[in-house]
């Protein structure tokens, strides 16, 4: 059976509003209780920024280095995934302080700016060669973030400089179009699935999504990976609501079970990740 990589974004953007029956965790033990549930439930790699305990982006490492270290002792082999991304005022060396923790073996790295909201989410060249960078020092894998079309144009010139490695791991990132990102449609998808470079693996995640069609849409087209967490969205189908992120999991695994595939365990997605190696060959 293929398998396919499940990934939970557990803790919701600040300022979002969180539904009341719905259990954002924010503490480290929170957090740990909500992706150890996760874990058991099929997901195999978490995706966590560093935030303080009011869930507001932050360059201190305290809260982000307890929260895995304690993950670590009830998912001993989960993948713990940064993050170089999230609309802040960080500089560049403070979004990419995931980095600095060794149990971090990816992370994201963002292919481009893109307007957000009224704003624009930045990410210049420049940029995305010194956090390529500093994931090469760290030995940390990138999963390439795109929020547009152009973006896989741009994956291919920093393979072609050397900033990264082939084979490429790209993360579509779909949404609300009309205020960020590509709209999530099939025909979107389609077209950044075309682009991607032959032998390269990918995956998806839906911001504000409400219910799993894309998902279901992603892994008939061969998808790698697929995400959800609160960080997303709280839905898996119109005007229904997890309680938590554990929720999310177990339906996502349903489905990936319904479409013929099954949920990679973290063996089998580092080897698909080239975890370990990616840097060496």
């Amino acid at each position: 059976m293929r398998k396919i990589i499940v990934t939970v974004a557990p803790v919701c953007h600040v300022g979002k509003e969180i539904p009341s029956e719905c259990k954002n965790p924010l503490t480290p033990e929170e957090i740990t209780e909500d992706v150890v549930n996760c874990y058991k439930a099929g997901a195999c790699q978490v995706h966590l920024h560093t935030r303080d305990l009011e869930g507001n982006p932050t360059f201190e490492l305290d809260v982000f280095s307890k929260t895995i270290g304690m993950i670590r002792e009830q998912a001993p082999d989960i993948i713990i995934q940064g993050s170089t991304g999230g609309l802040s005022t960080l500089s560049l060396e403070q979004r990419c302080v995931s980095l600095n923790v060794p149990e971090v073996e990816i992370a994201s790295l963002n292919m481009g700016s893109v307007n957000f909201g009224e704003t624009v989410y930045v990410n210049t060249n420049p940029d995305l060669r010194y956090w390529a960078q500093r994931q090469k020092d760290a030995g940390v894998v990138p999963e390439m973030e795109l929020f547009d079309l152009s973006h896989v144009e741009c994956c291919s010139r920093l393979a072609d400089e050397g900033v990264i490695r082939r084979p490429l791991h790209y993360n579509f990132c779909v949404g609300p179009g009309a205020s960020s990102n590509l709209s999530a449609t099939g025909r979107n998808l389609a077209l950044l699935n075309a682009l991607t470079e032959p032998g390269s693996s990918w995956g998806i995640n839906h911001d504000s999504m409400k219910d799993f069609s894309m998902l279901a849409c992603a892994i008939g087209m061969g998808a790698n990976a697929v995400r959800v967490g609160f960080e997303d969205s709280f839905y898996y189908a119109p005007g229904q609501r997890a309680h938590t992120n554990a929720e999310l999991v177990e339906r996502l695994v349903q489905l990936i079970r319904l479409m013929g595939c099954e949920p990679a365990t973290p063996a089998e997605a580092r080897e698909m990740l080239e975890i370990g190696t990616y840097w060496n060959k």
